[in-house]
């Protein structure tokens, strides 16, 4: 596969774990550290997004 076509499928991996986390968050039923191990992102990460929605 392509350089490019990799990247791309990345980075919509990414943009659609960042998307469910957001939404978990939000629900507020699981612990940032659970929502970090299901959606493959940094805890860190999860962090921010938690911080950006203000919970």
């Amino acid at each position: 596969m392509c350089k490019a076509m990799e990247d791309m499928r990345n980075e919509a991996g990414y943009y659609k774990a960042t998307e469910i986390a957001k939404r978990m968050i939000a629900r507020g039923k699981a612990t940032l550290e659970e929502i970090a191990e299901d959606t493959g992102l940094a805890l860190n990460k999860i962090q921010e997004l938690s911080v950006k929605i203000g919970m």
